[in-house]
Protein backbone atom coordinates (compact mmCIF):
# COMPACT_ATOMS: atom_id res chain seq x y z
CA UNK A 1 0.00 0.00 0.00
CA UNK A 2 0.93 3.29 -0.90
CA UNK A 3 1.48 6.01 1.96
CA UNK A 4 1.90 9.43 2.12
CA UNK A 5 3.57 11.87 4.78
CA UNK A 6 4.42 15.61 4.76
CA UNK A 7 6.75 17.06 5.92
CA UNK A 8 5.70 20.62 7.24
CA UNK A 9 1.99 21.21 7.57
CA UNK A 10 -0.14 22.93 5.02
CA UNK A 11 -2.28 26.45 5.11
CA UNK A 12 -5.50 25.43 3.39
CA UNK A 13 -5.63 28.88 1.65
CA UNK A 14 -2.35 28.40 -0.48
CA UNK A 15 -0.47 31.48 -1.17
CA UNK A 16 0.62 33.24 -4.45
CA UNK A 17 -2.16 31.97 -6.43
CA UNK A 18 -3.78 34.15 -9.07
CA UNK A 19 -7.71 34.36 -9.57
CA UNK A 20 -9.35 33.44 -12.66
CA UNK A 21 -11.65 35.98 -13.55
CA UNK A 22 -14.89 35.08 -14.66
CA UNK A 23 -15.19 34.27 -18.88
CA UNK A 24 -11.57 34.49 -19.02
CA UNK A 25 -10.44 31.66 -21.77
CA UNK A 26 -7.41 30.19 -20.88
CA UNK A 27 -4.39 29.22 -23.46
CA UNK A 28 -2.82 25.32 -22.55
CA UNK A 29 0.25 26.73 -21.59
CA UNK A 30 -1.53 29.75 -19.16
CA UNK A 31 -3.89 26.40 -17.77
CA UNK A 32 -0.79 24.18 -17.49
CA UNK A 33 1.41 26.56 -15.19
CA UNK A 34 -1.48 27.83 -13.36
CA UNK A 35 -2.30 24.19 -12.10
CA UNK A 36 1.79 23.85 -11.67
CA UNK A 37 2.06 26.70 -9.54
CA UNK A 38 -0.73 25.50 -7.66
CA UNK A 39 0.15 22.18 -7.11
CA UNK A 40 3.47 23.03 -6.09
CA UNK A 41 2.21 25.65 -3.40
CA UNK A 42 0.48 22.88 -1.52
CA UNK A 43 2.37 19.42 -1.94
CA UNK A 44 6.08 21.30 -1.38
CA UNK A 45 7.53 18.13 0.37
CA UNK A 46 5.84 14.97 1.01
CA UNK A 47 7.01 11.20 2.07
CA UNK A 48 6.05 8.32 -0.31
CA UNK A 49 6.19 4.63 -0.02
CA UNK A 50 5.49 2.44 -2.96
CA UNK A 51 7.01 0.25 -5.37
CA UNK A 52 9.02 0.74 -8.69
CA UNK A 53 8.40 -0.29 -12.05
CA UNK A 54 9.00 0.84 -15.47
CA UNK A 55 12.71 1.88 -14.23
CA UNK A 56 15.16 3.83 -17.04
CA UNK A 57 17.65 5.64 -16.31
CA UNK A 58 19.23 7.14 -19.83
CA UNK A 59 22.25 8.24 -20.53
CA UNK A 60 21.69 11.95 -19.17
CA UNK A 61 22.06 10.18 -15.81
CA UNK A 62 18.91 11.45 -14.57
CA UNK A 63 16.38 8.43 -12.82
CA UNK A 64 12.85 7.99 -14.40
CA UNK A 65 10.18 5.40 -12.44
CA UNK A 66 6.89 4.61 -11.98
CA UNK A 67 5.87 4.53 -8.39
CA UNK A 68 2.51 2.47 -7.74
CA UNK A 69 0.57 0.11 -5.15
CA UNK A 70 -2.39 -1.60 -5.60
CA UNK A 71 -5.06 0.75 -6.23
CA UNK A 72 -2.85 3.42 -8.42
CA UNK A 73 0.21 4.62 -9.39
CA UNK A 74 2.57 8.08 -10.16
CA UNK A 75 5.17 8.99 -12.69
CA UNK A 76 8.42 10.02 -11.10
CA UNK A 77 11.83 11.52 -11.79
CA UNK A 78 14.68 12.00 -9.52
CA UNK A 79 17.39 14.30 -11.65
CA UNK A 80 21.16 14.34 -11.30
CA UNK A 81 23.02 14.46 -9.33
CA UNK A 82 20.66 13.05 -6.55
CA UNK A 83 20.27 10.31 -8.52
CA UNK A 84 24.02 9.15 -8.55
CA UNK A 85 23.84 9.45 -5.06
CA UNK A 86 21.85 6.82 -3.77
CA UNK A 87 23.54 3.69 -2.03
CA UNK A 88 21.47 1.33 -3.57
CA UNK A 89 20.26 0.55 -7.24
CA UNK A 90 16.47 0.84 -7.90
CA UNK A 91 15.12 -1.85 -9.69
CA UNK A 92 11.38 -3.03 -10.89
CA UNK A 93 9.58 -4.49 -7.86
CA UNK A 94 11.96 -2.75 -5.50
CA UNK A 95 9.96 -1.38 -2.40
CA UNK A 96 11.22 2.08 -1.44
CA UNK A 97 10.56 5.56 0.84
CA UNK A 98 11.36 8.29 -1.03
CA UNK A 99 11.03 11.92 -0.62
CA UNK A 100 10.13 14.84 -2.88
CA UNK A 101 7.79 17.42 -4.42
CA UNK A 102 4.50 16.72 -6.37
CA UNK A 103 4.82 18.92 -9.68
CA UNK A 104 3.36 19.38 -13.40
CA UNK A 105 5.25 18.64 -16.42
CA UNK A 106 4.01 21.96 -18.24
CA UNK A 107 4.53 20.76 -21.71
CA UNK A 108 2.56 17.32 -21.99
CA UNK A 109 0.33 18.58 -18.42
CA UNK A 110 1.79 15.45 -16.98
CA UNK A 111 1.56 14.82 -13.32
CA UNK A 112 4.44 13.64 -11.65
CA UNK A 113 6.72 13.00 -8.06
CA UNK A 114 10.16 15.27 -8.63
CA UNK A 115 12.19 12.91 -5.66
CA UNK A 116 14.37 14.51 -3.86
CA UNK A 117 15.72 11.44 -1.89
CA UNK A 118 15.26 7.71 -1.77
CA UNK A 119 15.60 4.81 0.56
CA UNK A 120 14.78 0.97 0.60
CA UNK A 121 11.87 0.59 2.55
CA UNK A 122 11.97 -1.70 6.02
CA UNK A 123 14.76 0.40 7.89
CA UNK A 124 13.78 3.69 6.61
CA UNK A 125 10.79 3.67 8.60
CA UNK A 126 12.88 2.79 11.65
CA UNK A 127 15.14 5.81 10.51
CA UNK A 128 12.43 8.18 10.22
CA UNK A 129 11.09 7.39 13.18
CA UNK A 130 14.39 7.92 14.80
CA UNK A 131 14.80 11.10 13.08
CA UNK A 132 11.25 12.26 14.57
CA UNK A 133 12.00 11.29 17.97
CA UNK A 134 15.58 12.51 17.96
CA UNK A 135 14.47 16.46 16.70
CA UNK A 136 11.12 16.60 19.26
CA UNK A 137 13.56 16.11 22.26
CA UNK A 138 16.95 17.97 20.82
CA UNK A 139 13.62 21.16 20.47
CA UNK A 140 13.16 20.37 24.35
CA UNK A 141 16.58 20.74 24.83
CA UNK A 142 16.83 17.26 26.21
CA UNK A 143 20.51 17.02 24.37
CA UNK A 144 21.75 20.05 25.38
CA UNK A 145 25.53 20.12 26.19
CA UNK A 146 24.40 22.76 29.09
CA UNK A 147 22.55 19.90 31.06
CA UNK A 148 25.56 17.29 31.02
CA UNK A 149 27.34 16.58 33.87
CA UNK A 150 31.11 15.74 33.86
CA UNK A 151 32.57 12.47 34.48
CA UNK A 152 34.24 12.34 37.58
CA UNK A 153 38.36 11.78 36.93
CA UNK A 154 38.83 9.19 39.66
CA UNK A 155 35.70 7.38 40.38
CA UNK A 156 35.10 5.27 43.40
CA UNK A 157 32.76 2.89 41.58
CA UNK A 158 31.20 2.09 38.84
CA UNK A 159 27.93 0.56 37.45
CA UNK A 160 27.61 -1.07 34.53
CA UNK A 161 23.99 -1.30 33.07
CA UNK A 162 24.83 -4.32 30.18
CA UNK A 163 24.00 -8.05 29.60
CA UNK A 164 25.87 -10.14 31.66
CA UNK A 165 26.77 -12.87 29.11
CA UNK A 166 27.45 -10.40 26.33
CA UNK A 167 30.83 -9.90 24.74
CA UNK A 168 30.31 -6.09 25.67
CA UNK A 169 30.82 -6.78 29.29
CA UNK A 170 34.13 -8.77 28.85
CA UNK A 171 35.71 -6.04 26.94
CA UNK A 172 34.90 -3.29 29.82
CA UNK A 173 36.15 -5.44 32.37
CA UNK A 174 39.18 -6.43 30.47
CA UNK A 175 40.05 -2.81 29.89
CA UNK A 176 39.16 -1.53 33.45
CA UNK A 177 41.54 -4.24 35.22
CA UNK A 178 44.25 -3.39 33.10
CA UNK A 179 44.06 0.30 33.23
CA UNK A 180 42.62 0.93 36.72
CA UNK A 181 42.14 -2.83 38.95
CA UNK A 182 41.79 -0.75 41.75
CA UNK A 183 38.15 0.72 41.28
CA UNK A 184 35.01 -1.68 42.01
CA UNK A 185 33.00 -2.23 39.19
CA UNK A 186 29.07 -3.49 39.69
CA UNK A 187 27.24 -5.47 37.08
CA UNK A 188 23.64 -4.54 36.56
CA UNK A 189 22.22 -6.94 34.60
CA UNK A 190 19.73 -6.47 32.01
CA UNK A 191 18.73 -7.09 28.51
CA UNK A 192 19.82 -5.24 25.78
CA UNK A 193 17.63 -6.46 22.71
CA UNK A 194 13.52 -6.84 22.11
CA UNK A 195 10.46 -4.91 23.92
CA UNK A 196 11.44 -5.98 27.05
CA UNK A 197 15.12 -3.99 27.30
CA UNK A 198 13.85 -0.43 27.82
CA UNK A 199 11.68 -0.92 30.75
CA UNK A 200 14.16 -2.90 32.44
CA UNK A 201 17.01 -0.64 31.44
CA UNK A 202 14.89 2.03 33.16
CA UNK A 203 13.90 0.14 36.29
CA UNK A 204 17.70 -0.73 36.87
CA UNK A 205 18.66 3.08 36.25
CA UNK A 206 16.02 3.86 38.91
CA UNK A 207 17.03 1.43 41.56
CA UNK A 208 21.04 2.30 40.82
CA UNK A 209 19.68 6.16 41.43
CA UNK A 210 18.01 4.80 44.61
CA UNK A 211 21.09 3.40 46.28
CA UNK A 212 23.52 5.86 45.80
CA UNK A 213 26.47 3.52 45.38
CA UNK A 214 27.99 4.74 42.29
CA UNK A 215 29.78 7.68 41.22
CA UNK A 216 29.63 7.01 37.28
CA UNK A 217 27.25 4.24 35.32
CA UNK A 218 28.02 2.80 31.81
CA UNK A 219 25.34 1.86 29.60
CA UNK A 220 26.74 -0.77 26.73
CA UNK A 221 25.96 -3.36 24.35
CA UNK A 222 28.07 -4.61 21.15
CA UNK A 223 27.28 -3.72 17.75
CA UNK A 224 23.89 -4.78 15.51
CA UNK A 225 21.64 -3.65 13.32
CA UNK A 226 18.97 -1.19 13.56
CA UNK A 227 16.48 -3.39 14.90
CA UNK A 228 18.99 -5.09 17.08
CA UNK A 229 19.51 -1.50 18.63
CA UNK A 230 15.63 -0.17 18.80
CA UNK A 231 15.71 -0.86 23.00
CA UNK A 232 18.12 2.10 22.90
CA UNK A 233 15.70 4.46 20.95
CA UNK A 234 12.71 4.53 23.77
CA UNK A 235 12.01 8.03 25.24
CA UNK A 236 11.64 7.11 28.20
CA UNK A 237 14.85 5.71 28.47
CA UNK A 238 15.99 9.07 27.06
CA UNK A 239 13.96 11.10 29.96
CA UNK A 240 15.53 8.94 32.94
CA UNK A 241 19.09 9.06 31.41
CA UNK A 242 18.82 12.76 31.89
CA UNK A 243 16.83 12.56 35.60
CA UNK A 244 20.24 10.21 36.73
CA UNK A 245 21.29 11.71 39.72
CA UNK A 246 25.32 10.70 38.62
CA UNK A 247 26.55 11.22 35.42
CA UNK A 248 25.97 8.37 32.52
CA UNK A 249 28.20 7.20 29.75
CA UNK A 250 27.20 5.62 26.59
CA UNK A 251 28.18 3.12 24.35
CA UNK A 252 25.79 1.41 22.27
CA UNK A 253 27.23 -0.46 19.09
CA UNK A 254 29.78 0.55 16.94
CA UNK A 255 31.44 3.46 15.98
CA UNK A 256 29.02 4.63 13.39
CA UNK A 257 26.24 3.50 15.80
CA UNK A 258 23.61 6.52 16.97
CA UNK A 259 21.07 5.90 19.20
CA UNK A 260 18.14 8.20 21.52
CA UNK A 261 20.19 7.12 24.66
CA UNK A 262 23.65 8.02 23.74
CA UNK A 263 22.51 11.60 22.77
CA UNK A 264 21.11 12.15 26.12
CA UNK A 265 23.81 10.38 28.02
CA UNK A 266 26.31 12.89 29.41
CA UNK A 267 29.12 11.15 26.99
CA UNK A 268 29.02 8.87 24.22
CA UNK A 269 31.92 6.48 23.19
CA UNK A 270 32.10 5.05 19.84
CA UNK A 271 33.22 0.98 21.53
CA UNK A 272 32.22 -0.51 24.80
CA UNK A 273 35.95 -0.80 25.44
CA UNK A 274 36.66 3.09 24.33
CA UNK A 275 34.27 3.87 27.17
CA UNK A 276 36.30 2.21 29.61
CA UNK A 277 39.46 4.18 28.94
CA UNK A 278 37.53 7.18 29.59
CA UNK A 279 36.44 6.71 32.79
CA UNK A 280 39.32 5.52 35.14
CA UNK A 281 42.59 6.72 34.08
CA UNK A 282 45.87 4.59 33.35
CA UNK A 283 47.50 2.59 35.44
CA UNK A 284 50.96 3.60 33.60
CA UNK A 285 50.07 6.92 33.22
CA UNK A 286 49.45 7.22 36.53
CA UNK A 287 53.11 5.78 37.58
CA UNK A 288 54.73 8.12 35.23
CA UNK A 289 52.83 10.89 36.49
CA UNK A 290 53.82 9.97 40.24
CA UNK A 291 57.12 9.88 39.01
CA UNK A 292 57.04 13.20 37.32
CA UNK A 293 55.56 14.69 40.86
CA UNK A 294 58.24 12.94 43.17
CA UNK A 295 61.12 14.96 40.63
CA UNK A 296 59.37 18.56 40.63
CA UNK A 297 58.89 18.05 44.34
CA UNK A 298 62.85 17.43 45.03
CA UNK A 299 63.41 20.56 42.50
CA UNK A 300 60.77 22.75 44.42
CA UNK A 301 62.98 21.34 47.71
CA UNK A 302 66.07 22.30 46.71
CA UNK A 303 65.22 25.43 44.87
CA UNK A 304 63.53 26.76 48.27
CA UNK A 305 66.74 25.68 49.96
CA UNK A 306 68.66 28.22 47.41
CA UNK A 307 66.04 30.75 47.51
CA UNK A 308 66.32 30.45 51.50
CA UNK A 309 70.73 30.67 51.25
CA UNK A 310 70.17 33.74 48.76
CA UNK A 311 67.89 35.46 51.03
CA UNK A 312 70.07 35.05 53.74
CA UNK A 313 73.20 36.34 51.97
CA UNK A 314 70.96 39.44 50.79
CA UNK A 315 69.98 39.91 54.56
CA UNK A 316 73.64 39.98 55.39
CA UNK A 317 74.65 42.67 52.24
CA UNK A 318 71.50 44.94 53.95
CA UNK A 319 73.28 44.80 57.65
CA UNK A 320 76.47 45.87 56.49
CA UNK A 321 75.26 48.82 54.14
CA UNK A 322 73.55 50.20 57.67
CA UNK A 323 76.20 50.35 59.34
CA UNK A 324 77.48 54.24 60.20
CA UNK A 325 81.07 53.79 58.29
CA UNK A 326 79.22 53.04 55.10
CA UNK A 327 76.45 55.49 55.75
CA UNK A 328 78.86 58.25 56.18
CA UNK A 329 80.82 57.56 52.99
CA UNK A 330 77.47 57.26 50.99
CA UNK A 331 77.08 60.81 52.68
CA UNK A 332 80.63 62.48 51.17
CA UNK A 333 79.85 60.49 48.01
CA UNK A 334 76.54 62.13 47.53
CA UNK A 335 78.04 65.66 48.58
CA UNK A 336 80.31 65.46 45.90
CA UNK A 337 77.52 65.07 43.01
CA UNK A 338 75.48 67.61 44.31
CA UNK A 339 78.92 70.06 44.14
CA UNK A 340 79.00 68.80 40.58
CA UNK A 341 75.95 69.65 39.50
CA UNK A 342 75.69 73.14 40.89
CA UNK A 343 79.32 73.82 39.00
CA UNK A 344 77.79 72.33 35.90
CA UNK A 345 73.84 73.93 36.38
CA UNK A 346 75.89 77.51 36.40
CA UNK A 347 78.26 76.54 33.43
CA UNK A 348 74.96 75.65 31.12
CA UNK A 349 73.57 78.80 32.98
CA UNK A 350 76.45 80.92 31.79
CA UNK A 351 76.50 79.25 28.31
CA UNK A 352 72.42 80.20 27.75
CA UNK A 353 72.51 83.86 28.87
CA UNK A 354 75.92 84.45 26.00
CA UNK A 355 74.11 82.93 23.35
CA UNK A 356 70.73 84.78 24.26
CA UNK A 357 73.27 88.25 23.71
CA UNK A 358 74.82 86.69 20.51
CA UNK A 359 71.55 86.22 19.19
CA UNK A 360 70.08 89.43 20.74
CA UNK A 361 73.54 91.45 19.03
CA UNK A 362 72.62 90.28 15.73
CA UNK A 363 68.48 90.89 15.70
CA UNK A 364 69.77 94.31 16.82
CA UNK A 365 72.37 94.80 13.71
CA UNK A 366 70.01 92.99 11.61
CA UNK A 367 67.48 95.89 12.30
CA UNK A 368 69.84 98.90 12.13
CA UNK A 369 68.52 101.68 9.59
CA UNK A 370 71.39 101.44 7.20
CA UNK A 371 70.66 97.81 6.89
CA UNK A 372 67.13 98.29 6.32
CA UNK A 373 68.11 100.92 3.39
CA UNK A 374 70.76 98.63 1.85
CA UNK A 375 67.72 95.46 1.94
CA UNK A 376 65.35 97.86 0.23
CA UNK A 377 67.47 99.42 -2.23
CA UNK A 378 68.35 95.81 -3.13
CA UNK A 379 64.98 95.05 -3.80
CA UNK A 380 64.32 98.16 -5.42
CA UNK A 381 67.16 97.12 -8.04
CA UNK A 382 65.45 93.89 -8.28
CA UNK A 383 61.64 94.92 -8.81
CA UNK A 384 63.35 97.50 -11.47
CA UNK A 385 65.10 94.79 -13.39
CA UNK A 386 61.60 92.58 -13.21
CA UNK A 387 59.70 95.39 -14.81
CA UNK A 388 62.38 96.12 -17.93
CA UNK A 389 62.26 92.55 -19.06
CA UNK A 390 58.75 91.99 -18.17
CA UNK A 391 58.70 95.17 -20.62
CA UNK A 392 60.52 93.47 -23.26
CA UNK A 393 58.91 90.40 -23.33
CA UNK A 394 54.99 91.74 -23.16
CA UNK A 395 56.52 93.97 -26.59
CA UNK A 396 57.49 90.89 -28.23
CA UNK A 397 54.86 88.93 -27.79
CA UNK A 398 52.41 91.97 -29.06
CA UNK A 399 55.17 92.46 -31.89
CA UNK A 400 54.79 89.10 -32.60
CA UNK A 401 50.72 89.05 -32.61
CA UNK A 402 50.45 91.99 -34.75
CA UNK A 403 52.82 89.89 -37.35
CA UNK A 404 50.53 87.03 -37.45
CA UNK A 405 47.64 89.21 -38.05
CA UNK A 406 48.87 90.94 -40.61
CA UNK A 407 49.61 87.82 -42.27
CA UNK A 408 46.38 86.54 -41.60
CA UNK A 409 44.49 89.56 -43.54
CA UNK A 410 47.03 89.86 -46.46
CA UNK A 411 45.80 85.48 -47.13
CA UNK A 412 42.33 86.50 -47.22
CA UNK A 413 42.90 90.47 -48.80
CA UNK A 414 41.33 90.42 -52.25
CA UNK A 415 44.50 92.35 -53.63
CA UNK A 416 46.68 88.74 -52.68
CA UNK A 417 43.84 87.45 -55.41
CA UNK A 418 44.95 90.14 -57.72
CA UNK A 419 48.63 89.40 -57.17
CA UNK A 420 47.63 85.68 -58.71
CA UNK A 421 46.21 86.95 -61.90
CA UNK A 422 42.77 87.63 -61.56
CA UNK A 423 40.98 91.14 -62.64
CA UNK A 424 37.84 93.05 -60.41
CA UNK A 425 35.50 94.82 -63.04
CA UNK A 426 33.78 97.54 -61.92
CA UNK A 427 31.18 99.76 -64.13
CA UNK A 428 32.40 102.93 -63.84
CA UNK A 429 29.05 104.55 -64.37
CA UNK A 430 27.51 102.87 -60.85
CA UNK A 431 30.60 101.82 -59.71
CA UNK A 432 28.40 98.13 -58.69
CA UNK A 433 31.10 95.36 -59.49
CA UNK A 434 30.67 92.87 -62.41
CA UNK A 435 29.51 89.55 -61.17
CA UNK A 436 27.51 88.43 -64.38
CA UNK A 437 27.32 88.72 -67.71
CA UNK A 438 23.92 89.98 -68.00
CA UNK A 439 24.92 93.47 -66.02
CA UNK A 440 26.18 94.62 -69.33
CA UNK A 441 25.49 95.48 -73.27
CA UNK A 442 27.44 95.51 -76.09
CA UNK A 443 29.29 99.05 -76.22
CA UNK A 444 29.36 99.43 -72.56
CA UNK A 445 32.08 100.75 -70.62
CA UNK A 446 33.64 98.69 -67.96
CA UNK A 447 37.04 99.27 -65.96
CA UNK A 448 39.59 96.15 -65.26
CA UNK A 449 41.38 96.45 -61.66
CA UNK A 450 44.59 94.43 -61.85
CA UNK A 451 47.54 94.64 -59.02
CA UNK A 452 49.41 96.81 -60.40
CA UNK A 453 46.96 99.55 -62.16
CA UNK A 454 43.28 100.10 -63.84
CA UNK A 455 41.81 99.64 -67.55
CA UNK A 456 39.29 101.10 -69.36
CA UNK A 457 37.40 98.45 -71.42
CA UNK A 458 34.70 99.19 -73.81
CA UNK A 459 32.48 95.74 -74.05
CA UNK A 460 32.35 94.49 -77.70
CA UNK A 461 30.30 91.50 -77.37
CA UNK A 462 27.93 89.27 -74.65
CA UNK A 463 28.44 85.77 -74.94
CA UNK A 464 26.77 83.65 -71.79
CA UNK A 465 27.55 80.31 -71.18
CA UNK A 466 26.56 77.49 -72.92
CA UNK A 467 26.11 73.88 -71.35
CA UNK A 468 27.30 70.80 -74.01
CA UNK A 469 24.29 68.14 -73.29
CA UNK A 470 26.81 65.24 -74.89
CA UNK A 471 29.78 66.33 -72.69
CA UNK A 472 27.58 68.05 -69.29
CA UNK A 473 29.91 71.06 -69.48
CA UNK A 474 29.74 74.67 -69.66
CA UNK A 475 30.66 76.34 -73.03
CA UNK A 476 31.27 79.91 -73.12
Amino acid sequence: MTTVAFDTEQNDDVTGNQDIGAGEILSPTRLNRLARELIEARFASIWVEGELSNVARPSSGHLYFTLKDGGAQVRCAMFKPRSTWLPFRPADGMHVLLRGRVSLYEPRGEFQLVAEHMEEAGEGALRRAFEALKARLSAEGLFDAAGKRAVPRWPRRIGVLTSPSGAAVRDVLSVLGRRFPLVPVDILPVPVQGPEAAPAIVAMLQAAARAGRHDVLLLTRGGGSIEDLWAFNDETLARTLRASPMPVVAAIGHETDFTIAEFAADLRAPTPSAAAELLVPDRADLERALARHRLQLQRCVRLAQERRAQRLDQLWARLQAQHPRARLARARERLALLRARIVRAAQRDGERRAGRLARAAVGLRAGHPQQRLLRAAERSAGLRERLRAATGQALERRRRLLAELARTLHAVSPLATLERGYAILDQPATGGIVRSVAQVRPDDRVRARLADGLLELRVEQVRPAAVNPDRGEEQR
